[in-house]
């Protein structure tokens, strides 16, 4: 019974020597934050983005991850969408020479034909007389574009039985609405689009612009010649057109999203060397597909902050994540920059963020202190070794000596 009194007396002593040194180590480490003061340096080194910035004497200041653009000199040049058809550059249409009804068809639809082949033959015959097949001649060569007939429907000289074109040389028919005929003329470039072949853009230009608008529809009628002709391009097809109209040329670009618009005035942020943004109000030109020009208070070159910026305010701090790489914003001598993402702590690590988050709690910053915020995944609190010298060999040694009292404790306890 003595022997089962001394172990246990024994176990209890070296649990109370352990706890001991677990206070021991806390309280220590408490103390070195109360005695930290100054101002905090940027701690941590290659990681994710900045989640937020400690200032001297107050609470968390936010840092906002934006993406940036430089400013630069670029045409714009605004177009027009619309829809076309394409057809032979020249065709005719083939009547008959008498009323009657259609007996025989002897072309098909892209039927190559040469002038004065019979194409089609009428029997003009009513009910009680016969009379012989009339033939239709094809009056110039070429292909037959178009068939809208059927043998057996009644024509007369006013209905016309086949269209001839060619084929070889190939137009675009479209029509562009009244608002944008001032900038309609011949020469203008334009991107064909065709549904067979989605992904393939044919160059045209417009080789005619009708004097007239039409009445009915409130539109115009060009037509547009390709660039180079293209096997995959056939009449009769359906076609989606690009018509580029005007380029406007000598101002500042930017992304149309850094622009905020607010009671007719316009401004946007600008990224300063510092890490901070300046508000800066600008007037605005055109927009095209998302860009706009800026036509006055922006030069060339200065980075505008086109993502991000909702949250902003001038002189509020950010970083730079355009490229998706955080570029670093120069810190502040009284800056404490925490990474992102923040893996579980572990060992000494883990009590150093339960200690310094009761501190926090406690308002320690806003009492005149600035905290300093060491990195979570520091282990044995080596990863702020670059960034924070003295903070980190101040941690050794409160580590060194809580180690070295845990020892004697322990050793005390066992004696």
């Amino acid at each position: 019974m003595q022997n089962t009194g001394t172990t246990m007396e024994k176990k209890t002593k070296k649990t109370l020597a352990l706890s001991a040194a677990i206070i021991g180590f806390t309280l220590l480490v408490i103390i070195i934050i109360h005695s930290t003061k100054g101002n905090a340096r940027a701690v941590g080194g290659n990681g994710g983005g900045v989640q937020f910035i400690i200032g001297d004497g107050g609470g968390p200041a936010e840092v906002v991850s934006v993406k940036t653009y430089a400013a630069k000199i670029a045409d714009l040049t605004d177009y027009v969408i619309t829809n076309g058809e394409i057809k032979p550059q020249s065709s005719i249409e083939v009547f008959p020479s008498m009323n009657g009804k259609l007996s025989a068809l002897n072309v098909l639809l892209g039927s190559p034909v040469k002038k004065g082949d019979v194409i089609a033959k009428i029997d003009p015959s009513e009910p009680g007389t016969n009379y012989e097949l009339n033939p239709v001649i094809a009056p110039i060569s070429g292909s037959i574009v178009s068939v809208p007939l059927r043998v057996g429907a009644r024509v007369s000289t006013g209905t016309a039985v086949a269209t001839i074109g060619d084929i070889a040389n190939l137009q675009i028919s479209a029509n562009i609405p009244e608002r944008y005929v001032a900038d309609l003329r011949t020469g203008l470039k334009a991107e064909v689009f065709l549904e067979a072949y989605p992904e393939a853009a044919f160059e045209a230009a417009v080789s005619r612009v009708s004097p007239v608008v039409d009445a009915a529809t409130r539109t115009k009628q060009i037509l547009l010649t390709f660039t180079k002709p293209d096997s995959r391009v056939n009449a009769g097809m359906f076609a989606r057109i690009k018509l580029y109209t005007v380029t406007y040329s000598g101002l500042v670009t930017v992304p149309a999203s850094a622009v905020i618009a607010n009671d007719g005035a316009s401004h946007l942020f600008v990224m300063k060397e510092d890490g901070t943004v300046s508000r800066r109000d600008v007037k605005t030109a055109r927009e095209v597909d998302g860009v706009i020009q800026i036509a006055e208070n922006l030069a060339a070159g200065e980075k505008v902050v086109y993502e991000g910026m909702l949250t902003l305010f001038d002189g509020a701090s950010v970083l730079d994540i355009t490229d998706g790489n955080a570029v670093a914003v120069e810190a502040s001598e009284d800056m404490v920059i925490m990474r992102d993402p923040e893996p579980e702590p572990k060992g000494l690590a883990k009590i150093w963020k339960a200690v310094t988050g009761i501190f926090k709690k406690k308002g320690g910053a806003a009492d005149g202190g600035n905290m300093v915020v060491m990195p979570d995944n520091a282990g044995s609190m080596d990863g702020g070794a670059q960034a924070a010298p003295e903070i980190k060999h101040e941690a050794e040694q409160a580590e060194d000596a809580a180690a070295s009292g845990a020892a004697s404790i322990q050793m005390g306890g066992g004696a």
